[in-house]
């Protein structure tokens, strides 16, 4: 077995054919099958169905290609750690993002990476938490910018910022005359949250003490749809605090009401494999994303040391 072997499977489970994955792979359709053909004999297990079209993994083939990938990654990162001692500061990155942090990071984020680290290509990702974590664990992305604590023992959090959340509430609903509010003066009447795969939605019901299973003719996709249903049919919801720069209308910014004793806020994490080596990379994804965020919200540790892993 050769690293090569699993990076021809890995290749054709992408594509599906063994035209395209040999282009790919720049080599001929019968080399590349002949070499898949002789790993399946050597594992005595057949990897591909190859009597469906496009040709797609058995089951114990998908298996086979999900190890085959974090070797390959494992592979990459010892390489890395010999050819460039933690140095490399160009080549490909693959990054994660929940939709609740991306508008306010990402449209930014490709202009400074664009302007500050041109010889970095960077491959983004938008996802559920839900979706990401497996995908940092298959080695699929680098890192993912997500919310936590997520707990999780096989992954390092790195905190980047901390953010605060603030209500937006419609002149209709009480809580409007409220100049601040406490946590305990948010309820579940009339409040609009997002489904139920947004940590972000988890964090509000929480916030409001409301059990998980609350009950709502909708929940939103987006934290800018909460916002609009906010203003055509009053209530209110929880939105955090960089989307107030979003809000342009005056009228919708005199509807934003702090909350207070205590602040809430989420921690955002840059979020990595343990055996993840591109300690270069990591310290410019979190510089550039350092140049995005107010001052006060970055992690104070993160303004005095760059990130060791």
């Amino acid at each position: 077995m050769t690293l090569q072997q699993l990076e021809y499977i890995i290749t054709l489970e992408k594509y599906g054919h063994f035209s395209r994955a040999a282009e790919v792979c720049n080599i001929t359709q019968p080399t590349l099958s002949a070499t898949i053909a002789k790993l399946e004999e050597e594992l005595d297990t057949q990897i591909f169905d190859r009597s469906k079209h496009p040709i797609e993994a058995t089951e114990a083939g998908k298996k086979i290609i999900a190890q085959a990938k974090v070797i390959i990654f494992n592979s990459s990162q010892l390489k890395e750690m010999v050819l460039s001692q933690k140095e490399q500061s160009s080549g490909d990155l693959s990054f994660g993002i929940i939709p609740t942090i991306a508008p306010y990071i990402l449209p930014k984020m490709f202009k400074k990476m664009r302007e500050n680290n041109p010889d970095i290509i960077l491959h983004v990702t938008e996802a559920s938490t839900s979706s990401l974590i497996p995908a940092i664990k298959k080695a699929e992305i680098d890192m993912a910018l997500m919310a936590t604590p997520l707990k999780d023992p096989d992954l390092m959090e790195i905190p980047i910022y901390y953010e605060k959340f603030v209500a937006y509430v419609s002149e209709n609903d009480p809580l409007y005359k409220l100049k601040e509010l406490h946590p305990a003066d948010l309820h579940g009447d009339n409040l609009w949250v997002l489904r139920e795969e947004h940590c972000l939605s988890i964090q509000v019901l929480n916030l409001c003490k409301i059990k998980s299973s609350y009950s709502t003719n909708y929940r939103a996709g987006s934290i800018d749809t909460l916002v609009k249903i906010v203003d055509e049919n009053g209530g209110y919801t929880v939105i955090p605090e960089l989307h107030i720069d979003l809000i342009c209308n005056s009228v919708q910014r005199a509807r934003i009401r702090q909350i207070i004793d205590p602040v809430p806020v989420r921690e955002v994490s840059l979020v990595i494999r343990k055996d993840y080596v591109r300690e270069k990379l990591l310290n410019i994804i979190s510089d550039n994303i350092r140049q995005i965020i107010p001052e006060h919200m970055v992690d104070s540790r993160l303004k005095k040391f760059a990130i060791k892993i």
